[in-house]
């Protein structure tokens, strides 16, 4: 495969030659890096390279260019190569531009003239853009496979795992021509399906999570049978955790059911998080922290389960599903919670053909165009409901109350409300839903009065349930079935040391607990990253008593 493009644009030569020279001293081995005189020169060379069917990863303009600047030169360069990442090369006082050229061309980076040392101020910007690029190229297909039935539950629930744990596939239905050559080929029969075929070519008839994870080369075992550290649940808390416990020395297992992220790993995008004034999508997040997580030693377990907790003091002994243990000195319960399901007449029936949990560009896509609607009034809802209008110009957000701003961040009902697409239905609820294979219509209770709406799709998010049944026979929990921690224990039955709990310590010495499975906690994506973070400083003081 050719090389993607770098291309630097600047009109000083001396400039331009110092841009390149840093350029392909850190990048020449995977991209091929080119440089333009001018802002004409620049898009000339793109429409060549369009013409050549090249690829594009990243354009660093300089912003003070006679004619056509650095900001004009990214906004025409938007039709040519839209998914190729923008960033301005500027002087101090040109700030507020670059700033403005954020929203107005979808500026993804302005760096500060002079870089140097580049090591510092140019490629850990440009390295992070790069990987963001890679993350969503979509070059010609070679990989895996999937053919299912559009509406077909087990078929869905593989495409959910593999796009929740980043890995690219090609959906193929089997009445198309693509689909039956590659069922031939195979030699598998409708009631083989859905069928998975690996890039080597190896098929896999209805396959289980574990054994197509095992496949790809996902960790499914722990590779040692003791850690100092045990974090189950790979939310944003628990990547946290295991980032500065895995680089603070600590041994660390890091034990997810699904994909690294959890629940925040379904947000189409997350616009409060700090150090991200665009927004970051939950999938994205998710990719770079298991990436550091990776990087520092963690093992990350994916798909695995633990299914129960005994105490052994000082250590506490894991059962997985698929029957090991695993002993550690510490455990961190950072397993989240999950939208509570609706029990209403057809939803579960239909859950997975139109009837939605959180939602995904994988579901979004396969609506495209239709009627849509969100079930609840948070702040996962709302950014939903965001991100479903790239799809459909009819969402509706169904809530029981009179108006969102009891449970919304105002800032996104600023946005809603100037949302054209998006429609708010109060004191309304879903009673009901029709359909045969796939989802057709909605019964609403609207103001006491039932009414049927035609319907293509709808993604709920109401209440949390927390994930704490595999160990909530072991430690305290609230009417709600979250972990309560520290102060607010109501016992210390099974405590066994002198000293008090830490504040993130259940009522067993070494079990702690952060991120939304704790009690009194803050449903924020940073709220949890933070009490991640905090947890280990608790886990090395507990290990020092050892």
């Amino acid at each position: 495969m050719a090389k993607p493009v770098i291309l630097a644009i600047d009109d000083e030569p001396g400039v331009l030659a110092a841009v390149r020279r840093d350029l392909l001293s850190k990048y020449s081995d995977i991209y091929r890096v080119v440089g333009a005189g001018s802002g004409q020169e620049a898009l000339d060379v793109l429409t060549e390279l369009l013409a050549q069917d090249a690829d594009v990863a990243l354009l660093l303009a300089d912003q003070r260019m006679p004619v056509m600047t650095g900001v004009e030169l990214l906004a025409r360069s938007k039709d040519l190569f839209p998914e190729a990442k923008r960033a301005l090369l500027t002087a101090y006082a040109d700030t507020e531009a670059a700033i403005g050229a954020i929203n107005d061309v979808k500026l993804d980076f302005y760096i500060m003239k002079p870089w140097d040392p580049p090591e510092e101020r140019l490629y850990p910007v440009l390295d992070d853009l790069l990987d963001d690029w890679w993350a969503s190229h979509r070059p010609r297909f070679t990989g895996i496979k999937v053919v299912g039935h559009r509406w077909s539950r087990p078929a869905h629930d593989l495409k959910i795992f593999l796009g929740s744990n980043q890995i690219p596939y090609r959906s193929l239905d089997p009445e198309d021509e693509d689909g039956r050559a590659l069922m031939a080929r195979s030699d598998v029969k409708l009631d083989g399906l859905p069928l998975v075929v690996l890039e080597d070519g190896t098929a896999m008839t209805r396959p289980s999570l574990s054994d197509l994870a095992s496949k790809l080369g996902l960790q499914t075992h722990a590779s040692s049978t003791i850690y100092d550290l045990a974090i189950v649940g790979g939310g944003p808390s628990g990547l946290a955790a295991a980032v500065y416990g895995a680089s603070e020395g600590l041994a660390t297992v890091l034990i997810e059911q699904n994909a690294p992220g959890g629940q925040a790993g379904t947000s189409s995008k997350i616009e409060n998080y700090l150090g991200f004034p665009q927004g970051v999508s939950g999938a994205d997040l998710a990719r770079r922290a298991t990436t550091q997580a990776t990087k520092f030693g963690v093992e990350i377990l994916v798909p695995a389960r633990v299914e129960s907790v005994r105490r052994n003091d000082p250590y506490k002994v894991l059962t997985l599903e698929d029957g090991s243990n695993l002993t550690t000195k510490a455990l961190l319960v950072t397993s989240g919670v999950s939208y509570r399901t609706l029990n209403k007449p057809g939803l579960e029936d239909l859950s997975g053909a139109g009837v939605y949990y959180g939602t995904s560009r994988f579901e979004a896509v396969n609506h495209t165009g239709e009627k849509m609607f969100v079930v609840g009034g948070g702040n996962s809802a709302g950014q939903a409901a965001m991100f479903l209008t790239g799809f459909t110009d009819s969402v509706t957000i169904l809530i029981r109350g009179s108006d969102l701003s009891s449970s919304m961040s105002q800032y996104l009902i600023d946005v809603i409300e100037a949302e054209p697409g998006i429609t708010v239905l109060p004191r309304t609820q879903v009673v009901g839903a029709k359909g045969s294979e796939r989802l057709e219509s909605l019964i609403l209770e609207v103001d006491g009065s039932e009414v049927e709406r035609p319907a293509g799709a709808v993604f709920i998010f109401i209440g949390q349930a927390p994930h704490t049944s595999w160990i909530a026979d072991l430690v305290e929990t609230d009417e709600r079935g979250f972990i309560t921690t520290g102060s607010d224990l109501g016992s210390l039955q099974g405590w066994t040391l002198e000293r008090d709990p830490l504040p993130l310590e259940t009522n067993v010495p070494g079990i702690f607990a952060a991120g939304d499975v704790r009690h009194g906690s803050t449903k924020r994506v940073a709220t949890s990253t933070g009490e991640g973070a905090t947890a280990i400083s608790y886990v090395h003081r507990f290990l020092g008593e050892l």
